[in-house]
């Protein structure tokens, strides 16, 4: 396998006329042809890291993950499935779920290094109550978002919590917007119908 390429800045899409057939990379990279793995990686490697830059939003944090996302596919390439979804799906979809453990990396290290500070405070009554609540709430939300589907709680998590329009989602996800709105809909009634609120 190549060592670390610097992440290009220009855009190789795959799609489009004369596109490359990435699923004819996968298989060929999953017996070890590392110049079909290299052709994956000049062929995606721009769009991975606009997804990967986009979610994490450290340019240097994304390069690191655009990495980890071509040493996972390398390593896995064989689980690729072309039954169950595109070549170009399957790979933004490990890119997305690499780029949001980054962040809930980063946001957990963020709570430890503060939790000393907030701990040697003697908080109000009111602000320790508020706090309690508010802690209550997000984890009724996290546990509701696991009642989702996977691409369901996907195109959630970029819409609520990456801030992304439904159009962004539909490109991210290499969706049309109607499938990406689709998604949202029905997760949201779903997340609605198990806390027992309105959305």
């Amino acid at each position: 396998m190549r060592g670390p390429v610097p992440v290009p800045s220009g855009d190789s899409s795959p799609e489009g006329a004369g596109a490359p057939d990435l699923a004819a990379f996968f298989r060929r990279a999953s017996r070890g042809d590392e110049s079909a793995f290299a052709e994956l990686y000049d062929a995606t490697a721009a769009r991975v890291h606009g997804l990967v830059l986009r979610v994490v939003r450290d340019p240097a944090q994304a390069e690191e993950v655009t990495q980890e996302v071509y040493l996972e596919v390398w390593r896995t390439a064989s689980r690729f499935d072309p039954s169950r979804g595109s070549a170009l799906s399957w790979l933004m979809t490990i890119a997305h779920r690499r780029s949001v453990d980054r962040v809930r990396s980063a946001e957990a290290t963020s709570r430890r290094d503060s939790s000393y500070h907030d701990q040697s405070q003697t908080l109000p009554h009111d602000s320790t109550a508020e706090a309690a609540t508010t802690a209550i709430e997000a984890q009724r939300v996290r546990t509701a978002m696991q009642s989702l589907t996977e691409v369901q709680r996907e195109a959630l998590e970029l819409a609520y919590f990456g801030g992304y329009t439904h159009t962004e989602v539909a490109s991210m996800l290499d969706l049309p917007v109607g499938t990406a709105k689709t998604r949202i809909r029905d997760g949201l009634i779903r997340l609605r119908d198990t806390l027992g609120v309105t959305l």
